[in-house]
């Protein structure tokens, strides 16, 4: 068997198990832009949700966290609970490849199949190559999810220049200046939109399906709550800091947890940002949505039964992300259809392999085996060692 691993994705997930792989002396190959998902998908100005201590890839030896990057480069260095700019981030990302993954190929993986030693890899260059395992790290990518009533109207799609795109396909906010926008969700991405929009001079509301939005508590509040990556809570502790426990949950309840654990609501410090700024039209379960000349009308439907309408020349969907193993078209139908699946998501074991010996998957797609942390770049630290023992198993074999 060839003992080359592919690594697909060049996101926080891949380059740390590229760099974990690396130190173990395994031979690697990784394909993709360095964290490019996370360029296009994130507004200019953003910043991210998760504090610095959280917003680390983790790596075989020491040296390489978001502070030392910081000193390193000369830039000013972030205490516990300060934001992080998504700016910086991508810096951090891109020094981090440099000294430990310098090797990063911005090729499209076009085609894996099985092959007689185990994976066929076709580039889009028309290169193939044999792989002993492959790693699937694509994050986010392909998985970008808009309610039914939505894609109904979004003839072809969402798109940027549309009358409805995904946030995922915004990184401009001033583009939208002196337009109506409505944005849908009530999660950190659509309120901190919104900011951004307010702020870029758009006219903005959101339209939310719960009866408010909701904000984490701040650092400086009650300690009752230990902090975690994902806000202040004993459930998010033990969900975030324990992904080996989470795996032994049964499948529904790790499914329910899954999808509800990390409940839509922004980060404290964006409270003030948004706040008396920006209207919400909370309460609101959207029904339909129609293009009218230069704008769009959707038609919500209010707890209590009465039908309203909202209008604006542009509908921004801050409306998550789903992972269906159907969207990752360069695997073979013969290999997803071999996969075992839990609710869309694969069913992977306590070395992130599929059910597909030598097939691994890591980040946002192990959400519904090990649980929310695999959402946040913290989670590298629990899936970058224990996916290297099982791909090097597996390859010696």
């Amino acid at each position: 068997m060839s003992k080359t691993v592919v690594v697909i994705g060049a996101g926080p997930y891949g380059l740390s198990a590229a760099a974990h792989l690396r130190a173990r002396g395994m031979p690697v190959r990784i394909f993709g832009a360095p964290v490019a998902s996370w360029a296009r998908r994130m507004p200019a100005g953003m910043l991210l949700r998760t504090p610095p201590a959280a917003t680390e890839l983790a790596t075989p030896r020491e040296g390489f966290t978001l502070d030392d990057y910081c000193r390193d480069a000369g830039e000013r260095r972030l205490g516990d609970h300060d934001q992080v700019p998504v700016g910086l981030f991508l810096r951090y990302g891109r020094w981090f490849r440099e000294r430990l993954v310098p090797r990063v190929e911005d090729e499209r993986v076009a085609a894996v199949d099985r092959g007689a030693d185990g994976f066929r890899v076709k580039l889009s260059s028309g290169e193939v190559l044999r792989a002993g395992a492959v790693v699937v790290a694509t994050g986010l990518t392909g998985f970008a999810h808009l309610p039914a009533p939505l894609a109904a109207a979004a003839s072809g799609g969402p798109a940027a220049l549309g009358l409805i795109s995904h946030s995922s396909q915004q990184t401009d906010p001033s583009s939208f200046a002196g337009r109506s926008v409505t944005v849908v969700g009530a999660g950190q991405s659509a309120l901190e939109s919104a900011a951004l929009l307010h702020e870029a001079g758009a006219d903005v509301r959101v339209v939310a399906r719960g009866p408010r939005v909701r904000f984490d508590a701040p650092p400086s509040g009650p300690q009752w709550r230990p902090d975690t990556p994902a806000g202040r809570s004993w459930t998010l502790y033990g969900l975030t800091r324990q992904p080996a426990a989470f795996r032994r949950l049964p499948a529904a309840a790790r499914l329910r947890l899954a999808e509800r654990a990390l409940r839509p609501g922004g980060a404290w410090w964006l409270r003030e940002r948004f706040e008396g700024r920006v209207p919400v039209l909370a309460g609101r379960e959207i029904t339909g949505a129609e293009a009218y000349g230069g704008g769009i009308t959707l038609r919500t439907t209010t707890p209590d039964g009465r039908t309203q309408t909202v209008e604006s020349e542009h509908v921004l969907a801050a409306t998550g992300y789903r992972v269906q193993l159907e969207s990752l078209e360069f695997l073979s139908p013969e290999l997803r259809a071999d996969l075992v699946r839990v609710g869309g998501f694969p069913v992977l074991d306590k070395g992130f392999s599929s059910s597909v010996p030598g097939l691994y998957f890591t980040g946002p797609s192990a959400v519904a085996t090990y649980g929310p942390a695999m959402r946040l770049v913290s989670g590298t630290r629990f899936a970058g060692p224990r996916l290297t023992k099982s791909v090097a198993a597996c390859c010696d074999e």
